[in-house]
């Protein structure tokens, strides 16, 4: 399929696998081990530009465009799933900055954030609050002079225990559901009242995801993002672009499945010839080569979309559904294929497993997704009804 993409894309791709292959692949081990946090290698991937491909080059970006970001974010799950939380230093924590901050807030924290010298992080979702992400807001921010005092928790919070920056969401008026809602660029390292517990999902043991507390944690009326009551305007933007790009991260689950799974059916042997030439293994093979077709074209549509300007709400919610769904279908596959291995921790299978069930999560849940896309076919809630520019170098700050 990369022959009907733009000439620059098999360059972008030749160019991650490198990075994966000579910087990642080598090192992941000893950092999971001792689960460390590799910002060397952090800091590496923002010297390569992997961070900006959606930011304008006059904050550090490269302005490669959303095709681009999903081609690098395919590749690294593809060959290194636990690496694929890189990308919270070119996601959603300086795309909110961008899109609501002032020169002064851009400047402090876009640049290092994209160059890999700081880390990012995002909290949005609460213990009970799930897709009801404003209306069951509990978090709370109250103004006191010069600063605001946030007291509540957040959980699923990746990064929460490294994060030198990130973006928190508060209720500052509880009684206006999602319009009392207010973003805070936050530095947990630097003022008081922050704390962050990992939760073991027994994923990655380097980007950890984290329960975070707030106990009057300090955050300077500076750090508002926008004005009260508009944070939840602020993240939706955001995560539109999320979408398009994290249904890149199950393809290249789903890609990564299947390799293992082809390499493993021509080496395992049984009755004298490879398991590969076995009928039921062809057919789940060839199951899983065409949704992964089938997810690619939808991925890669949805970026494109983005990067073109056009509506992509809808269609970044089927690609995002799609992609999970082959994502989860070729994790699961592939683990038939395996047999008894595919439950050993020797082979990368028992990894993907993991990773493929959080795809139906991140961004937004399968069905929440499914709702969108049904109210629109029914005709009852237009999915791109506040269709305007999408795209982060297009769409403009405060636009």
């Amino acid at each position: 399929m990369d022959q009907m993409l733009p000439d620059e894309i098999g360059a972008i791709r030749d160019s991650i696998r490198r990075f994966m292959e000579q910087e990642i692949i080598p090192n992941m081990d000893a950092y999971e081990e001792r689960g460390e946090l590799p910002r060397d290698l952090i800091k590496r991937a923002g010297d390569a530009g992997f961070y900006g491909c959606t930011f304008p080059e006059e904050i550090g970006g490269s302005d490669m465009g959303y095709l681009a970001a999903a081609i690098i974010i395919e590749e690294i799950a593809r060959m290194d799933v636990r690496y694929g939380g890189f990308n919270q230093n070119g996601g959603n924590c300086p795309a909110c900055i961008f899109l609501a901050g002032t020169d002064e807030q851009i400047q402090k924290y876009v640049p290092d954030l994209l160059a890999g010298n700081t880390v990012g992080m995002m909290a949005l979702t609460e213990a009970g609050g799930g897709s009801d992400a404003a209306g069951a807001m509990k978090t709370f921010a109250r103004r006191e002079g010069d600063v605001y005092k946030l007291n509540g928790s957040k959980m699923w919070a990746t990064l929460g225990d490294e994060c030198d920056v990130g973006i928190l969401l508060a209720k500052t008026d509880p009684e206006a559901g999602a319009r009392g809602v207010t973003a805070f660029i936050v530095e947990p390292k630097k003022y008081p009242g922050y704390s962050a517990q990992p939760i073991d999902v027994g994923l990655s043991k380097s980007f950890r995801t984290c329960a975070v507390f707030l106990d009057d944690f300090v955050v300077p009326v500076e750090n508002r993002l926008g004005e009260e009551g508009e944070g939840f305007k602020i993240i939706m933007r955001a995560l539109q672009g999320g979408r398009a790009v994290i249904g890149a991260k199950a393809l290249g689950i789903a890609i990564g499945c299947f390799e293992d799974a082809v390499k493993y059916a021509n080496e395992r042997i049984i009755k004298g010839q490879p398991i590969g030439h076995y009928q039921m293994i062809q057919a789940q093979i060839a199951e899983m080569a065409v949704e992964i077709e089938a997810s690619r074209a939808l991925v890669y549509q949805a970026a494109q979309a983005m990067d073109e300007e056009l509506p992509t709400n809808r269609l970044a919610a089927i690609a995002k559904f799609h992609a999970s769904k082959t994502a989860k279908f070729c994790a699961d596959t592939a683990q038939q294929i395996f047999g008894g291995y595919g439950l050993s921790t020797e082979y990368r299978i028992s990894r993907y497993k993991k990773y493929a069930d959080l795809m139906f999560t991140g961004e937004g849940t399968a069905n929440v997704q499914k709702i969108l896309i049904a109210e629109d076919a029914l005709g009852y809630k237009v999915a791109d009804r506040h269709h305007g520019k999408t795209g982060l170098r297009s769409m403009g700050r405060k636009g």
